[in-house]
């Protein structure tokens, strides 16, 4: 049986003494798209900061670990961390338009992580970025590198970011709503693109989205996150089509489907949202308790 390559395990975080996750345990395989999936504010993108050492400094870490590979990442020394981050680990943002450097030309941004990190020299590492903007699908690649980001569309943004992504072969990749700012059509076009190049690379990647279609497509398993605490977890096959907690039926009740145009959204109702946010507050009770 394989290794999992990324554990969460029993993962408490909190900001300014406020609890984010409460509890959190999940692994990630090798090979394997493991989606996070949630309403805003349900600790998707806290798990990924945890993830990436990207945390606020308001924030600790009272109890679990995040082991990548079996190394304990927040225990690690700064600069191993910072080695690791750079070859092995990878961030695809959310946002295409403000996450590359507005002053500086694509190549620019591509070869230095490259020659960094690598040790490549800047014509290999032109090279390797060429052929990475090739394998995103991005026309007249030559042309790009000397852009600047005003000068592409957000569609070609996320492409060489997810480029920039892959471009150091990492182990693991954190997708973080990579689609959000994205048209629909885009969007598709991007969701294929990441499962295409993670199975040509042989990488994970934990996908933070908030959408159960994006899950459907693109993961082969799924944690359904609300309030920091992991209610539903598995095969993401088996949670779309037969899901066992009633939060997560109801989020794919108020998720669209294009095979059912004529079906009415409900939204989560207002009756579970409370019990669950109850539950929550009776979990930082009993941690508090334990605390004395």
């Amino acid at each position: 049986m394989s290794t999992p390559i990324l554990t969460v395990d029993d993962l408490i975080v909190t900001i300014s003494s406020q609890p984010v996750l409460r509890g959190v345990s999940l692994k990630v395989m090798p090979g394997e798209v493991h989606g996070l999936v949630g309403e805003s504010g349900a600790g998707k993108s806290t798990i990924g900061k945890a993830v990436l050492g990207l945390l606020p400094r308001t924030a600790a870490i009272p109890h679990g670990f995040v082991m990548f590979d079996g190394v304990d990442l927040p225990g690690m020394a700064e600069q191993r961390r910072r080695q690791l981050l750079a070859k092995e680990i990878a961030l695809i943002p959310q946002d295409p338009m403000t996450a590359l450097n507005p002053v500086k030309r694509i190549g620019v941004q591509m070869t230095w992580p490259l020659t960094s990190h690598l040790g490549m020299s800047r014509k290999d590492a032109r090279e390797r970025a060429l052929s990475l903007l090739n394998e995103v699908a991005i026309r007249d690649a030559e042309s790009v590198l000397e852009r600047y980001p005003h000068e592409l569309s957000g569609g070609m943004r996320q492409r060489v970011l997810i480029a920039m992504a892959f471009s150091t072969t990492p182990r693991l990749i954190i997708a973080d709503e990579p689609t959000t700012a994205l048209d629909v059509t885009v969007q598709r076009q991007i969701l294929s693109l990441i499962r295409d190049l993670q199975t040509r690379h042989d990488a994970s990647v934990l996908f933070v989205t908030h959408d159960l279609g994006v899950v459907a497509k693109v993961c082969d398993r799924v944690t359904v996150l609300h309030a920091g605490r992991v209610l539903e977890q598995g095969d993401c096959r088996q949670v779309i089509e037969a899901p066992q907690h009633p939060y997560t039926q109801a989020l794919l009740g108020a998720t669209p489907r294009f095979d059912r145009p004529g079906d009415t959204l409900a939204p989560v109702p207002a009756e579970l949202a409370d019990r669950l946010w109850s539950e929550a507050a009776a979990w930082d009770a009993d941690r508090r308790e334990a605390a004395r």
